[in-house]
């Protein structure tokens, strides 16, 4: 694989992400992705849900590119909500491992005042990297 963690010597170990990632092949950027439907539908206003079906939009974008989460060097969260995030952790680790597994990227999480579509709670956007 052409995708290899970068951990500072000394560094405790991040836990959830990767404090770097190298990696070569065909770069793979998929645009923000929010927690509705593919018919662009909110089945849900709960932050895990949203959460749940976002990653499984980003995971389905991934698909349609020849990758998988395997693949993922960069993740960027925006969430309306640092609080609700904070306090919801163990069940956010519950839904991520259950459609990326054990893939943790370099990551950033932001909260943001409001995203474009009103509902939404969540906005995750991924760079991802095929080895050639």
């Amino acid at each position: 694989m052409s995708i290899r963690l970068i951990q500072p010597e000394g560094w405790a170990p991040a836990k959830g992400y990767a404090n770097g990632i190298a990696a070569r092949g065909t770069q793979i950027f998929v645009g923000g992705q929010i927690g509705w439907n593919a018919q662009q539908q909110f089945e849900t206003d709960d932050f895990i849900e949203q959460v749940h079906q976002t990653l499984r939009n980003v995971a389905d974008v991934l698909r349609a590119a020849g990758a998988g989460p395997e693949h993922m060097v960069r993740m960027t969260w925006y969430v309306i909500d640092r609080v609700e995030y904070n306090a919801r952790l163990k069940e956010l680790g519950g839904v991520y491992r259950d459609v990326m597994g054990k893939n943790f990227p370099a990551m950033t999480c932001v909260q943001v005042a409001a995203l474009m579509e009103a509902r939404a709670k969540v906005e995750i956007e991924v760079t991802a990297v095929l080895p050639d």
